[in-house]
């Protein structure tokens, strides 16, 4: 026996929380009856689920840890309820994933997405840390002070954010530019782009480069790869 947003997330439906929204919301049945309480064992073997009157089959297969380095004007979803490009037009493999956290559609970068519904939820979760590293193009010159601000933490949305750390790549006075690397653990809706507007710098461009010490170098923009074991695990720690 099997707990229910266990199936569902490992199943690739979506994170383990975010299965326990759907259950609530009455948008899964088992054997043809809405289920609502959470904690509902089910037989995986002999039980029919359905999502959204969709059968969930039970794979129960290996695990899929993908990295994507996702261009700009994809949107990080598995649908897009307007018919957008997502970055599941990139990945072109069988099995279902769905994306670990979220990057802006004009955000590019490293992306993980998997059919481990608990992997999504460990990674995601702010008590586990995982460091996200940025590059941004800002419109200006950017000031000491203005470094200081964004690496003690800075407050949008009613919220200050947590220390960052924040390094200078490049100034180029003649194109009125400056590159930073920011490096936060947080995960707030377009979190880096609002850091930035709270010191009054425009962003013109942003890049995630690495997830943890998992980056994007080598890999091309549009492109994907399977994580090892090791960068899994490395990320679990």
């Amino acid at each position: 026996m099997e707990r229910l947003q266990k199936f569902l997330a490992q199943n690739g439906i979506a994170s383990r929380r975010k299965c326990e929204e759907y259950i609530l919301q009455g948008k899964v049945k088992v054997n043809g009856n809405v289920v609502t309480q959470l904690g509902t064992q089910i037989d995986p073997e002999k039980d029919e689920v359905r999502f959204l009157n969709e059968l969930v089959k039970n794979t129960n297969t290996k695990h899929i840890y993908i990295l994507l380095n996702k261009p700009i004007g994809y949107v990080t979803t598995v649908q897009d309820q307007f018919n957008r490009e997502t970055v599941m037009d990139l990945i072109d493999i069988k099995e279902r994933l769905v994306p670990v956290g979220r990057l802006d559609m004009y955000t590019s970068g490293a992306l993980i997405l998997t059919n481990d519904g608990d992997f999504v939820y460990k990674i995601t979760h702010p008590k586990h840390e995982i460091t996200k590293t940025y590059n941004v193009t800002l419109k200006g010159k950017i000031t000491k002070d203005e470094i200081e601000n964004l690496m003690a933490g800075v407050v949008i949305d009613d919220y200050k954010t947590k220390p960052a750390k924040v390094r200078i790549l490049k100034i180029d006075e003649q194109k009125d530019i400056s590159r930073v690397e920011i490096i936060i653990h947080e995960g707030k809706n377009r979190q880096v782009r609002k850091m930035c507007e709270a010191i009054g710098k425009k962003v013109l461009a942003l890049h995630r480069s690495k997830i943890g010490d998992i980056g994007v170098q080598n890999l091309k923009i549009g492109k994907w790869r399977y994580l090892t074991e090791g960068e899994v695990k490395k990320l679990l720690k």
